[in-house]
């Protein structure tokens, strides 16, 4: 188990925080597995700084939008691309 920081925006993290949102999309230039804890830091764009908010989640899954090319062709992903839903 390792923990992953990152920053998050007012209007998610306030999602995360209510229970609304149980999923997050990031670029995947790090590596994440079940297990893992994702601590993410409320970031104001506005001010540029932290506001010192924290959420820390365990992750349960996680899939790389790469492993989704053996379903899909990849002109029908070029047209349509993914859609993430929450559960």
């Amino acid at each position: 188990m390792k923990v992953i920081e990152k920053k998050t925006w007012p209007e998610l993290f306030e999602k995360v925080k209510n229970h609304q949102k149980n999923f997050d999309v990031r670029l995947a230039d790090f590596k994440c597995q079940p297990g893992d804890v994702l601590v993410l830091k409320e970031w104001d764009p506005k001010v540029e700084s932290y506001t010192g908010r924290v959420i820390k989640r365990k992750v349960k899954f996680v899939i790389n939008t790469k492993e989704l090319e053996k379903f899909w062709k990849k002109s029908e992903i070029k047209k349509n691309g993914f859609q993430v839903m929450g559960f």
